[in-house]
């Protein structure tokens, strides 16, 4: 597993994200505090406070470097 950190801080944001991470066939599961959702529901994510930075947490250590370069717009 790996963990980063990201920012949401916009609708298009958001679903370029779920757009993005959607195409792996892996768990991702962003916390916040005391809650953790599955990253590929748009509605989970919206529940989540967006001004912050949000923990990410990824479940596939074989294709990590392919979903980093993914990921790099929304790295904080």
């Amino acid at each position: 597993m790996k963990t980063v950190t990201i920012t949401l801080n916009s609708i298009d944001k958001v679903k370029n994200f779920v757009n993005d991470i959607t195409r792996f066939d892996s768990d991702f599961d962003l916390v916040s505090g005391r809650y953790v959702i599955d990253a590929k529901s748009i509605m989970g994510i919206f529940s989540l406070d967006l001004s912050r930075p949000i923990t990410l947490n990824i479940h596939n250590d074989e294709q990590i470097d392919t979903i980093l370069d993914v990921l790099k717009p929304y790295l904080c």
